[in-house]
């Protein structure tokens, strides 16, 4: 099943397989100060299960390197998705969705930077950096 995603002002549309091999919350300082939120919230799968469907020639890519970049639509700057671990995974942020993923957040990552005025008050799985293989 294919999911839909867009940006805030709809320039920007995207396809995405419904089979995320993860799902999570982030609170790294970087996800935190990407999104102005206490956390990220993101689901990951292979580079290629995404496809830009519309808008493509607005998406912008932020701090590029060989490991992956962020984009975001340059016209409303809402944040779509993040390609990471050396360009093999996209890290989807759920928010962007229209469709509801068969794959929710099932834990939580970089617990040791968390925002201090925020608490995690479900029952997931904590981890202070990134989880053991």
């Amino acid at each position: 099943m294919q999911l839909n995603g867009q940006c805030l002002c709809g320039a920007v549309h995207y396809t995405v397989e419904d089979a995320f091999e993860y799902a999570g919350y982030c609170h790294c300082i970087r996800c935190r100060r990407r999104t102005g939120s206490a956390f990220n919230t993101y689901a990951g799968i292979k580079t290629g299960q995404l496809q830009l469907t519309q808008g493509a020639e607005h998406v912008r890519h932020q701090d590029e390197s060989a490991e992956g970049y962020d984009a975001h639509c340059a016209l409303c700057l809402s944040p779509l998705f993040s390609i990471v671990r050396g360009r093999e995974y996209v890290h989807v942020r759920i928010g962007t969705l229209t469709d509801t993923p068969s794959r929710q957040p099932d834990h939580h990552i970089y617990v040791a930077f968390k925002a201090p005025w925020h608490q995690i008050t479900d029952q997931l799985p904590q981890f202070a950096e990134l989880p053991p293989p």
